[in-house]
């Protein structure tokens, strides 16, 4: 235990406080400018300040970074004067820095959460569809209690992803521990439960989490966006422009305009079928779909001033497209070998989950490769 020490603050230099701003009693009288402490150690409500010769450190209780924010706007703001105006300044922006980072986190955990929520949904009705009358005519589906287990591995997945970063050594650990269970279950184990529960882990859980590394994983800031200046500081700032932002909203754009004008394009020109697996998709509609993306892909770069490149815009309208349609076409074969029209009824008139984000399955995983390993500098 280091021993009492007198020792003036205005030679240590630590920022001024006034006890009347400090203090929950209004009539306790303002101490003099120099004011003499008989203890190093002194708790201020939740806070405590420890004093060790020349140099301050300062603790924080249960009221965390939030009561830390307080303390750095009420001490920059207490005597300016002696502190002067530059360095209060800079005290209050570090606690504005200090919010913002919080609200941002804030912010991803909501949206990762959302994600996890849709994720369990929409593996709940892929297992239904495996347990389908069209299919287990052909095959033996899983147990359902392997079912129940994999959708809830499915949506912890995306928050893994959030707090981890990396989720591959979780997954392969939850596909060995399922694989186990199906090969130890009673009767008679088959492959067909086997690769539809890796599929139903891999499509319904896996694939999505590239969402959740896209928009909160690549967390470079987006320097040319012109929208970053000008916005609101209390909605995040410059910082909340990320390259990660960008990107999601760029794809997702590029999916919902593919998608409109290849209907569009197929109620008016349609001729020539795509597939026996989605026996309404013709080429004439693919090619207006592919580009109405390419297009919206192209002018968005330009406003939002990513990728600078016009080459690299291009070729990440072509990658939205291309993951739309092959993931629409996925759940389609899906749909047909179990001979229902929608997934599920999750949404009055427009099926379930599945149905709805059918096209954004695969794309997540092909924009974040590509901007992670084809994009110099993430495309700044």
């Amino acid at each position: 235990m280091a021993t009492t020490s007198y020792f003036q603050l205005h030679r240590c230099s630590p920022i001024p406080l006034s006890l009347s701003s400090s203090c929950c009693c209004p009539c306790r009288p303002s101490p003099s400018k120099t004011l003499v402490l008989t203890r190093p150690r002194a708790k201020l409500g939740h806070l405590d300040l420890l004093f060790d010769g020349n140099r301050r450190a300062l603790g924080l209780g249960r009221n965390g970074a939030s009561a830390s924010r307080r303390l750095i706007a009420v001490a920059a703001r207490a005597e300016p004067e002696q502190l002067g105006e530059d360095n209060a300044h800079q005290e209050v922006h570090k606690g504005h820095k200090l919010s913002m980072n919080e609200d941002a986190v804030s912010e991803h955990q909501q949206k990762a959460t959302a994600v996890a929520a849709a994720v369990f949904v929409g593996a709940r009705e892929y297992f239904e569809l495996v347990r389908s009358h069209g299919i287990t005519a052909g095959m033996t589906p899983p147990p359902r209690y392997v079912s129940r287990v994999c959708s809830v591995i499915c949506a912890l997945m995306p928050l893994v992803t959030l707090y981890r970063g990396q989720i591959d050594v979780s997954v392969t650990s939850a596909a060995f521990f399922v694989a186990m269970a199906l090969l130890l279950q009673r009767g008679n184990p088959r492959f067909a439960q086997l690769s539809s529960t890796m599929f139903g882990l891999f499509y319904c859980g896996y694939l999505p989490c590239f969402w959740v590394k896209l928009r909160c994983g690549l967390a470079a800031p987006a320097l040319n966006t012109s929208f970053g200046s000008a916005w609101p500081i209390l909605l995040g700032g410059q910082a909340h422009w990320t390259v990660g932002l960008v990107a999601t909203l760029i794809s997702f754009s590029s999916i919902i305009a593919a998608d409109t004008c290849a209907f569009l394009g197929g109620q008016a020109f349609g001729r020539t079928p795509l597939t026996t697996v989605s026996p309404k998709k013709t080429w004439e509609g693919t090619i207006v779909g592919l580009g109405g993306c390419i297009a919206t892909s192209v002018v968005l770069s330009r406003i939002f001033c990513w990728p600078k490149s016009l080459l690299s815009a291009i070729a990440f309208g072509f990658l939205n497209f291309f993951g739309s349609v092959f993931g629409d076409l996925t759940e389609s074969m899906i749909k047909r070998d179990a001979g229902v029209k929608d997934s599920g009824s999750l949404i009055p008139g427009h099926g379930g989950i599945l149905d709805r984000v059918d096209s954004y399955m695969f794309t997540g995983a092909l924009a974040y490769s590509f901007v992670k390993t084809f994009l110099p500098l993430y495309g700044v």
